[in-house]
Order: structure tokens, then sequence, then C-alpha cells
């Protein structure tokens, strides 16, 4: 049986000095970790839970089994690595805090938006500038559809479709991200002024596509989805949802590492909404920092999916924007470095006060005398 070892941030501070300098600054971000659940698990079920604190966590590792020590130690390192900034094109994107990507989508049967921008450039073009005055740090642009059920789409129709939005983003000096899952439409985005290639297969579903982002350099982010076909959503199927993704983006990552591409280039997302149930939706977002463990930046795609709906009287995808928002903040209180949003505006608002909340909390009060 194949043994495999799980650390969990469970514990937070406001600020390292409220636990007298005993936490973690989770991932180099503005998150204070200082209590861990260590989980060994064994052929699929738990073998293992050991609880720890900065001092005591060396001792719990020292004492796990030869055959995970190294692994064990590489997420302790992981927990606490800072990420140095993406340069993209003309812009700087720091990952020392949360940023938030503007979805654009050009297609004609989004959930969210309808196809708004499809056939209307001056209406993208119009939306893409809002979003970047409004604070977002990238923009990604999308041309296919890839809600449960949608229809596969040809990859000329693909091209036809991202390529005017890469174009006129790249002339408002935007750092764009290009979420597609074909190579062809990869390398044309890239050629036509993108930088980053966000694949929802995490480059399973065309065999060229991590040999062209090796080629290329380009950041890439790589995110979950159980399904191998044309259906992402398909084969849902989990032992325990959290440490099944957390093991499929390890073997995603270091499958992207032996293609070629730097680790210091990957982002992952635990693809929320993918082939997820609301219940292993919410699991999965009650565990993100655990996936710093795998020493990436993480994404985070919540925004008007469907878990949304399901919590608020099924709502519509355009009445979503509370509960959007409140994923958005656990995001942030779970260290994610890229939030990927329809709201930028009302989404950046919210990172502004939840940064300035962060910035206080550090702070030192202890020296005022009692209430």
């Amino acid at each position: 049986m194949t043994d495999r070892i799980y650390i969990r941030p469970i514990t937070f501070a406001p600020g390292p000095q409220q636990e007298d300098g005993k936490a973690i600054r989770l991932a180099g971000g503005m998150v204070y970790a200082n209590r861990f659940a260590v989980v060994l698990r064994s052929g699929g079920s738990i073998a293992g839970r050991w609880l720890a604190d900065v001092d005591s966590i060396e001792n719990v590792l020292a004492a796990l089994p030869e055959s995970i020590a190294e692994e064990a130690q590489a997420q302790w390192a992981n927990l606490k690595l800072p990420h140095p900034p993406m340069e993209l094109g003309e812009r700087v994107v720091r990952l020392d805090q949360p940023q938030v990507m503007g979805i654009l989508n050009v297609t004609p049967d989004s959930f969210s938006d309808g196809g708004e921008f499809l056939d209307n450039p001056e209406a993208g073009r119009a939306h893409a500038s809002a979003m970047l005055e409004a604070g977002a740090a990238i923009i990604d642009i999308g041309g296919e559809s890839t809600r449960p059920g949608a229809p596969a789409t040809w990859e000329g129709d693909e091209k036809d479709r991202v390529l005017p939005a890469v174009e006129y983003c790249a002339s408002m000096g935007a750092a764009i991200s290009v979420d597609t899952r074909r190579a062809g439409v990869m390398e044309a985005a890239l050629e036509a002024g993108a930088h980053i290639a966000n694949d929802v297969s995490a480059m399973r579903h065309d065999p060229r596509s991590l040999e062209l982002a090796a080629k290329s350099g380009c950041p890439v982010i790589l995110m979950h989805a159980p399904g191998n076909g044309e259906d992402l959503h398909a084969d849902g199927n989990y032992s325990n949802v959290v440490f099944d993704v957390f093991d499929w983006l390890r073997e995603r990552r270091d499958a992207a590492v032996a293609a070629g591409i730097s680790r210091a280039k990957i982002l992952l997302d635990p693809g929320i909404g993918f082939g997820k149930s609301l219940a292993e939706n919410l699991a999965l977002i009650n565990a993100l920092p655990l996936f710093h463990a795998l020493g990436q930046p993480l994404l985070l795609g919540a925004s008007r999916k469907r878990m949304v709906g399901a919590l608020s009287n099924e709502a519509e995808a355009d009445k979503r924007l509370g509960g959007s928002v409140a994923l958005a903040i656990a995001g942030m209180n779970a260290g994610v470095q890229i939030l990927r949003v329809h709201d930028v505006f009302e989404t950046v608002q919210a990172r502004n006060v939840w940064r300035g909340l962060r910035d206080a909390a550090l702070t030192d009060f202890s020296d005022l005398p009692p209430v």
C-alpha cells in the first residue's frame, strides 16, 4: 500500500506577534498559521493524525515512517515558501498578496454572460478596460464554455473568438491569461500577446500542450478536473476529495516539471465545480490552506459557480455576487494568490478592505491597557 502524508494548517493568527512569533507566514503571503494537522493516509484510508504547533511539528515529522519523511519535510518547507512576482509583459503581478483575475468570456453560451462579448468587440473592450480600471491584475480570456453538458468547440472557432480579444486587451497593456485546453489556441494566443496558459484539463487534453508551454516559458495554470475526455466533469468519484485532488495536482505538477516547465512557472487550481458535489466543493474551500504544501501559487475560481446558487435558493448566475465575494474572502483567508472572478470592482474592494485589516493586525497593541 502507498503511504501519503499531508500537512494542513488548521489554526490562524492575525499576525505573528499575537503568537509571540510562533506562526508561519503561509506561502509568503498575508496569512499566518500556527497549528497544523499532520495526516497519514495509507491505501486511501486515514492511518494516523497528529496535531502540532510551530515548536512541535519537527518532532512529529521526525517520527513519521522513513518512506514519507522526505515528502513531509518538503511540504513543511513549501508551506513557508514565498513566491516571486510574475512578470507578464508590461505588468508585474506580486504574489505576496491576493490578486484579482477578471473573466472575459467570448463564447455564445457562457453560463454567466450569455455571449454578451462574443460578437461585440467594443463591448468586450469596454468590459476589459473597466476590469483593469477596477483593479484586475490579469484578464482571463476564454472561448469555450466548460459548464456541464456544454458542446466541444472546434479549434478554429475558438481561435476566431479568442484572438481578437487577446489583441485588444494587449493593446491596453493588460496582463493576459488564455483559458484553453488546445495547444493550437494556446500558441496563437501567446503569439498575439497573451502571457499565461490557463488549462482546465491541466494539459491532458492536447498532447502538444506541455511541450508548447515548456518551449514558450510562459506561466501555466493547471486545474483539477476528473474527466479525461471531452467531458471534464465526468468520473468525479473520490475516496476523500481533498486528498484525492491534492494528489492529482501533485502528479500534474510533476508531469509539467518532467516536460520542462519550470516549477516557478506553475500555478495550481483545485477546480471548484468541476465534477464535484456541493459537499465536495465546500470541503475543498475549507481545505485550501493545505494546498500550499504543494509549493505552488494557488488560483481559486469560484465566482458565480453552481455552489453559490445551491446555497442561496437557486439564485441565477447574475444574482450570485454576495456568495461569490464570500468565497473570494474565504480564498484570501486561506492565502490564495489569484482570485478568478466576474465581479472585479466588488472583489477588489473586498480585497482592499481585507488587506487593510491584515495590515492593521500587524501592529502590536499588547502594550495598551485593557478596555
